[in-house]
């Protein structure tokens, strides 16, 4: 029999539904924020409690950083229609790589449409078949498709072991070495260990990447990441970015390292010189959402206390969470068709949070994963908490 393409891709998107891996979406008709307005089955809206946003510090509606996206709009214009390197580049493009810099301690920073654009930048501009990666197992999927695009040899260490990564590094004769990691594991909500990673990189010369899109503006005494929490600012050679999470919510994404990388992104950088310069309203935004980060002290410490109460109340009713200490906190329910089924019936009683299952994590570990926000308030959670248990005891999971 043959078949048309039209075909072929249903018959996919038929299969996807059958084994229970199928991703719906659902309209928010507000703004972004711990309580939203959601269009449901019916098309009629409905008021809900937000559980799976990244906007960790509360930002994605401040008005500061909305009115300097407005000001900006004034004067700036709407886009700039270029990539940077012909007319793309404003003085405030400039500005926030140079705040951002200074905020992450580097020596200079580059911008991108997205972080996920950064991640699949970096390896193939400065990477040559004389060169090897060494990758943490669970590393962001646009690192992974990043490495995949570079000439160098790649080894895969296990999640977080030490011993394996040092294994390997011991095994290689490559021109440079690069350690590869996030910093904060985004499906599992726990850090690397950049503390004994850095010492392993030092050992054996080698650089050190970070992607820090789920700590950049709230992990750290200052927010600065997960370099800061550990105290190896000074360790980490390359640290990759976004704006879409703390940092306001928007999108945009960036490169923090030596000057000479950075330099060499700019002629090199596929992406960069590719695709067009970042938005300028989004830019303003940023900066502005930087200057609101250096004074988040009180959010950063209330979001810190608001993740423990939420872990430790999950706990308590007999959830399985994975171990971590970020506002990420997964609850493991294993089968993709159970995922959904709690997500649909937590959306049921007023709660927003989504299931996820392979291909966006591994076989036979799916799981709601939740995440808190500075917004969020105690009786906020409290109420949370007892809508998880009654859906727990429903399906009898």
């Amino acid at each position: 029999m043959v078949y048309s393409s039209k075909e072929i891709y249903q018959n996919q998107i038929e299969d996807i539904k059958k084994s229970g891996l199928y991703k719906e979406e659902w309209a928010i008709t507000s703004s972004q924020a711990v309580n939203i307005d959601v269009l449901d089955e019916e098309n009629k809206e409905k008021k809900i409690l937000n559980l799976c946003a990244n906007n960790y510090l509360g930002l994605s509606n401040n008005n500061e950083i909305i009115e300097a996206a407005k000001k900006s709009l004034s004067s700036k214009g709407y886009g700039m229609s270029s990539v940077r390197f012909i007319c793309g580049t404003q003085d405030i493009h400039k500005e926030l790589e140079y705040k951002l810099s200074q905020f992450l301690e580097k020596e200079d920073s580059i911008l991108f449409a997205s972080a996920f654009d950064a991640n699949t930048a970096l390896f193939e501009a400065i990477l040559t078949d004389e060169d090897e990666l060494f990758s943490d197992k669970l590393v962001h999927a646009s690192l992974i498709d990043g490495m995949r695009l570079c000439k160098a040899k790649k080894q895969i260490y296990e999640h977080s072991d030490m011993e394996d990564l040092e294994n390997k590094l011991s095994l290689s004769k490559a021109r440079i070495k690069m350690i590869v990691t996030d910093g904060v594991f985004s499906m599992d909500g726990d850090m690397a260990k950049l503390d004994e990673i850095s010492l392993l990189a030092e050992k054996h010369d080698a650089l050190l990447v970070v992607d820090d899109c789920h700590a950049t503006g709230f992990i750290g005494e200052n927010g600065k990441g997960t370099h800061e929490y550990f105290y190896v600012k000074d360790k980490v050679d390359i640290i990759t970015t976004t704006f879409g999470k703390a940092l306001g919510g928007a999108m945009g994404g960036s490169i923090s390292g030596p000057k000479e990388i950075i330099e060499l992104l700019r002629q090199k950088a596929r992406p960069y010189l590719f695709s067009n310069a970042l938005m300028p309203a989004i830019v303003a935004g940023t900066i502005q959402a930087l200057e609101l980060v250096e004074k988040a002290d009180t959010a950063r410490e209330h979001l810190s206390n608001m993740s423990v109460f939420w872990k430790n109340g999950l706990i308590d009713l007999g959830f399985d969470i994975k171990e971590g200490n970020t506002p990420i906190v997964p609850i493991m329910l294993y089968d993709s068709k159970t995922a959904q089924e709690f997500a649909k019936k937590l959306f049921q009683y007023g709660i927003y949070a989504v299931g996820f299952f392979f291909p966006v994590v591994p076989k036979g570990e799916a799981r709601i994963r939740t995440q808190i926000s500075a917004s969020h308030t105690e009786e906020q959670l409290q109420q949370a908490l007892e809508i998880f248990r009654k859906v727990k005891e429903e399906l009898t999971v």
